[in-house]
């Protein structure tokens, strides 16, 4: 009898452990869920090199599963369709070649919600030849929706200068 209480308190002990071990492991971001972000942040990269404004939206939930502010006002961007034609003025404002470089990127995942910080040296090309530099600072949040990972929150910055209230574009470490 005491061996089958044992037994059965294992059996349940088993049990309760593995539905633990179940959840941990759906917590759990699959290893290729930070390489499918560090993906989407590539395409973004590349689109915005080819000045593809459908390519850089496709990184962003569509509607108003978005919300960004910008380094450019308006101060902030409540929906896909505002933050795209933010991107279409912006290149229009700056009809030449367009080139960004990501860097120090840090990502990181938890279930099916994702955050990291980023900066971006982008040069500009203004209607007259001459190039705008520019480094910003950029924090998302990215959200896996219908398996797909996507920025649903974006905060782009430049740091300031608090005496002369001028912003720092092209800001160091």
């Amino acid at each position: 009898m005491k061996k089958s209480a044992a037994l059965l308190g294992f059996l349940i002990l088993a049990v309760v452990l593995s539905g633990v071990l179940v959840r941990v492991r759906a917590q759990t971001p699959a290893a290729s869920d930070k390489a499918d972000i560090e993906a989407l942040i590539t395409n973004y990269s590349d689109s915005f090199n080819s000045r593809s404004v459908d390519g850089i939206m496709s990184c962003y939930a569509r509607g108003k599963g978005l919300f960004v502010f910008d380094a450019i006002p308006p101060r902030e961007y409540p929906s896909w369709d505002a933050y795209k034609r933010d991107w279409e003025g912006l290149l229009s404002a700056f009809p030449g070649p367009a080139k960004t470089t990501v860097s120090d990127i840090d990502i990181t995942v938890v279930g099916l919600v994702a955050y990291g910080h980023d900066i971006q040296s982008s040069t500009f090309t203004r209607k007259d030849g001459s190039a705008l530099n520019a480094v910003v600072r950029v924090t998302d949040v990215f959200r896996k929706i219908k398996g797909k990972w996507l920025i649903v929150q974006e905060h782009v910055s430049f740091p300031v200068d608090l005496e002369t209230g001028k912003a720092d574009l092209l800001s160091t470490p």
